[in-house]
């Protein structure tokens, strides 16, 4: 664009002393000068120094934008195992950019250590980084017990602190069972309360907090008024949380995101997470953590996670995404898989791979990727020693970005499960997103 305003620009200086060539041996009239007078103030003074203030402005984006992973020409549906085996570790040195002005979430899981290194090397573009360490559980003794400090490692978040400003939120799990803790109001309390002493105690941001799912598997959330006691134990757990300063900025509280599953069909069961419980919690929640991966698995074996399933549960929770809550939309993280699934074709079987994982079968098999326009997802086909035919889907660059747009048409945040799974260049399109 740049270019094409230049050319224009020194065409017009070219016929405009062209002008005053053939013009010289003639005397103007005042009305004429006035308007050759404009003609170079508004086509050629004004888009010269446009160009100027777009360079000096924008300089720096351009050659980002310029030296981006799109550019490489490798985020496309056409695709080859040689180019991912070339490609994949090649991310952006720039590792401090981040355009998108919503939260987003990382998990980082102790038995995929690589996890640490790229939060650590990729902070910034992250708002909320949450390691996977704590279980609440029932004890006979106590009633509750919170298990998972030994997981947690104070190195390693003081070396995140000093290198960005991405918040420290630990995932706490509630595995305690359900109707004891919910029934009686001192286990509620006491339950509180050791999250609460833990944030404190280990300076944390606030804690990502998962319990739906458990709640689903015992029946609790089918009877409505267990259902109505769970509810308002998340909503007393997030006031507590946000009633407490954070370590490194005491105008500021701790923060609490709750994970929270998707429907699996068209109408919303009662067991479901849906928009009226988005709107009861959303005063004491700052993000729900949307687990929009794991459609598929080795019994029913297809994609991670489709498209258009991933607009239908938006579209329960949010409505239509031409007329939404835009501040209640930006509390939700659609959840973006880094990990992959391997099934087994027949009979069953398989289950999640990691990248390295996914990297050792394109050495080993040299596969032909697909494109699955339904799904908006890759696939390849494979037969292992036994002869058994597999498919493989794990994310790509074109994959991913589809649901990075998405998110954007939707005005809301990410959550990525998780980054210790991924392949490095996954996190340019974090930069340049």
């Amino acid at each position: 664009m740049a270019r094409k305003r230049r050319s224009s620009a020194a065409e017009s200086l070219k016929r405009q002393k062209d002008g005053e060539e053939s013009l010289s041996q003639v005397e103007e009239p005042d009305s004429d000068r006035s308007l050759i007078a404009i003609f170079v103030i508004f086509f050629i003074l004004i888009p010269a120094v446009s160009i100027v203030v777009y360079k000096v402005k924008f300089a720096d984006r351009v050659i980002q934008t310029e030296t981006s992973i799109r550019h490489r020409g490798i985020v496309k549906t056409n695709i080859s195992f040689q180019e991912i085996l070339t490609e994949h570790s090649k991310a952006s040195e720039n590792s401090t950019t981040r355009h998108y002005d919503y939260p987003v979430l990382a998990y980082i899981t102790p038995w995929n250590s690589k996890g640490y290194d790229m939060a650590k090397m990729f902070n910034s573009k992250f708002t909320h980084l949450s390691p996977v360490w704590y279980d609440l559980k029932s004890s006979q003794g106590s009633g509750l017990v919170l298990e998972g400090r030994h997981n947690a490692d104070k190195g390693w978040i003081q070396e995140l602190r000093s290198r960005g400003n991405a918040l420290i939120l630990p995932r706490f799990v509630l595995k305690a069972i359900p109707s004891e803790m919910l029934k009686k109001k001192k286990l509620r309390e006491k339950a509180i309360s050791l999250i609460v002493t833990e944030c404190r105690e280990m300076e944390y941001d606030g804690i990502v907090f998962e319990s739906w799912s458990r709640w689903a598997a015992y029946g609790v959330l089918q009877d409505p008024d267990k259902r109505k006691m769970a509810l308002q134990f998340v909503k007393q757990l997030g006031e507590a949380l946000h009633s407490t300063n954070s370590p490194r900025n005491n105008q500021q509280h701790m923060q609490f995101m709750y994970v929270v599953g998707p429907p699996r069909s068209e109408k919303l069961q009662m067991y479901d997470f849906g928009p009226e419980d988005l709107q009861f919690l959303k005063d004491s929640v700052d993000g729900f953590s949307l687990m929009t991966y794991d459609f598929s698995n080795p019994q029913n074996p297809g994609p991670n996670a489709p498209v258009k399933w991933i607009d239908l549960t938006l579209k329960l929770l949010l409505g239509s995404s031409n007329n939404i809550d835009s501040t209640l939309a930006r509390k939700v993280l659609l959840g973006i898989n880094f990990y992959g699934n391997d099934f087994v074709i027949s009979g069953g079987g398989g289950g999640a791979i990691t990248g390295r994982d996914y990297l050792t079968l394109l050495q080993k098999h040299k596969p032909t990727w697909h494109w699955d326009k339904e799904s908006g997802e890759h696939l390849f086909m494979y037969r292992d020693n036994k002869n058994i035919k597999h498919a493989v889907f794990y994310p790509t660059l074109m994959s991913i970005l589809l649901r990075l747009e998405n998110a954007r048409l939707w005005g809301i945040g990410i959550s990525i499960w998780e980054i210790g799974q991924g392949l490095d260049y996954f996190f340019d399109l974090l930069a340049f997103w």
